[in-house]
């Protein structure tokens, strides 16, 4: 199989180019086509000479992703099936709102956590996506928020299939393309990562220093409740993930989003309230209170609208800085913990 031709640096580029007997010039161009042009086709690099091209073509590709399929929520949300280079499918949405166009993108084909409230658990993890698969999925996106909304993106988070941490040397070199201005040039404090809590890897993550925001699904007050709902609880419970969070403040002064689905009479009591905000005063951080989108074959039922505004108040009351984030694209499968490759 040949390479993709993404996957070298400029300065291997260079390399390949001096090889060939090409001006090293061009691997900048080449640079230049894949990264802030994204294109899928070395005939469309224009200016290099049809020979070079065809050169090229012979060595490489451009394992590019398309979209398989889109649907458009009542909400204005819209959810994209993303076809890769192995033919495996990855799911991308985009989420407006006001003058905010967020992308919510994949890092793995599929997930190995098996968390019970999560519908993209009961998918195989396939593989981890390369960072250039991501970084495709980030110019899709913001193609179709051009075209359906007349903005271009403001934000994007890892929060679609797979855990991001477990597939950090792609997860990281994606940021910095989207980031770099030789790629897309936005901004890191546009960009969460969201994770269920790899300790070891929250604390690389701080010692990186990519400047982007951190989100922490937690979901539990105790080990017990956490365990019962994320398998992962077992190998890093939530002492180990606040005492990485701890690093993590630390080392970035960034302050934590602590993730919390309502499941009915299972984590919204008052004493789930007052352990909860006993965890996140630790350190300086929010909480996010996520409604419950239901999946098939589901454990949990959602919390009552009025029961989770109890859940706020209390832990307002207890001077924890929170709110209630209401879903989008429940209609089409696309909210939170929807994404399971489902198409109508």
């Amino acid at each position: 199989m040949k390479k993709d031709i993404r996957s070298l640096s400029e300065e291997q580029l260079i390399a390949v180019f001096s090889e060939i007997g090409e001006p090293k010039y061009r691997a900048k161009q080449v640079h230049q086509w894949v990264w802030q042009k994204a294109v899928h086709s070395f005939q469309e690099m224009t200016n290099l000479p049809k020979a070079t091209r065809q050169k090229l073509e012979e060595q490489f590709e451009i394992r590019a992703i398309t979209i398989e399929h889109q649907q458009i929520s009542e909400d204005g949300t819209i959810k994209f099936g993303f076809r890769v280079f192995d033919d495996e499918l990855i799911e991308g949405v985009l989420i407006p709102k006001g003058d905010r166009m967020t992308a919510c993108i994949s890092s793995q084909v599929g997930c190995s956590l098996t968390c019970k409230f999560c519908a993209t658990a009961s998918l195989d993890r396939k593989r981890n996506l390369d960072f250039f698969e991501i970084y495709d999925q980030v110019v899709l996106v913001d193609k179709a928020a051009k075209e359906h909304y007349q903005k271009p993106l403001t934000n994007i988070v890892y929060m679609g299939m797979g855990e991001p941490l477990l597939n950090y040397a792609n997860v990281k070199r994606s940021i910095e393309m989207i980031t770099s201005p030789d790629g897309l040039g936005m901004s890191p404090k546009r960009i969460t990562l969201s994770t269920v809590g790899i300790a070891k890897m929250i604390k690389k993550l701080a010692d990186d220093d990519l400047k982007i925001n951190l989100a922490i699904s937690l979901h539990a007050p105790t080990n017990q409740k956490r365990g019962q709902m994320m398998p992962i609880n077992e190998s890093n419970d939530i002492d180990a993930v606040v005492d990485a969070l701890d690093y993590w403040y630390e080392k970035t002064k960034s302050r934590v989003t602590h993730q919390y689905v309502m499941l009915k009479n299972y984590n919204e009591s008052e004493e789930d309230a007052k352990q909860l905000a006993e965890i996140v005063k630790r350190i300086p951080s929010k909480v996010n209170l996520i409604e419950y989108n239901p999946i098939d074959n589901g454990l949990f039922e959602r919390t009552s609208g009025n029961r989770a505004m109890n859940f706020l108040r209390m832990l307002e009351s207890k001077n924890v800085i929170a709110n209630i984030r209401r879903s989008r694209g429940k209609d089409i499968d696309a909210a939170c913990g929807q994404l399971a490759n489902k198409n109508g």
